[in-house]
């Protein structure tokens, strides 16, 4: 008897079969991150395992990042917060001297695509759909992005309206195509700028870059994003704390 678990392996032992099972209902959008997944006690019944086992299931997803639990009001599905994740880099700030909030964003292309090589590499496809962003802190171009996306999981992206989309893309990607980006690497180099760049960002051509290449991946560990985020290196920043 498999219990509908997702995972039918009787090797594995329960809590992580119900893990696995729950990972893929988040992962199909059963949840969102404003309503709470079910009680132990209700996942209990309907996976026919004890409260403990659902307890420790739930547990791993906490540990990994999917679930999060918020006092008096239940377990709820996280959505990662990568609202400024980018402009870390960069120590900008609004004309009150405190950090923004949502950094503005202006969409300058969304099209079908054959994707560069080190796009298709990352993705493991040459069929994306290409999106062309500048992203501005209060109102003074920081970022100049090329993003690059699968169009198997997210067909018709580019004929989404332009009220759809607000400053931030992960939502649209979930709300819209059900693809939840889980975690993303950063790898930080430096470049110079081409005239395209330059233009976006109001700096001299063959001024210095910061360059940040990031993949996204969804719940399931596979990447869903491509993207190369250019800023000056003028005011580039890293910090890093060793304890």
């Amino acid at each position: 008897m498999n219990n509908g678990f997702a995972t039918t392996d009787a090797r594995l032992p329960a809590y992580a079969r119900l893990r696995d099972t729950l990972a893929a209902r988040i992962a199909a959008g059963d949840w969102t991150p404003d309503t709470p997944i079910p009680s132990e006690a209700r996942l209990a019944a309907e996976f026919d395992v004890s409260v403990g086992t659902v307890r420790k299931a739930v547990d791993g997803l906490v540990s990994e990042g999917l679930l999060e639990r918020r006092q008096g009001s239940g377990t709820f599905m996280r959505a990662p917060s990568f609202n400024a994740s980018l402009f870390r880099f960069f120590p900008m700030r609004d004309s009150d001297g405190a950090p923004p909030s949502i950094p503005q964003s202006q969409m300058i292309l969304r099209s079908r695509a054959e994707a560069p090589a080190e796009a298709a590499e990352a993705l493991g496809s040459k069929d994306v759909i290409k999106i062309v962003r500048l992203r501005s802190l209060s109102e003074v171009p920081v970022l100049f992005e090329e993003i690059y996306i699968p169009q198997a999981r997210f067909a018709g992206f580019e004929e989404l309206r332009d009220t759809d989309f607000g400053p931030l893309l992960y939502p649209v990607y979930f709300e819209h195509f059900g693809v939840l980006v889980r975690r993303a690497t950063d790898e930080v180099s430096f470049g110079r700028a081409t005239d395209t760049v330059a233009q976006q960002l109001r700096i001299k051509s063959g001024d210095p870059l910061a360059v940040i290449r990031r993949t996204a991946f969804d719940v399931k560990d596979k990447p869903i994003e491509w993207r190369i985020a250019s800023g000056s290196a003028e005011g580039f920043r890293y910090r890093s704390e060793i304890n």
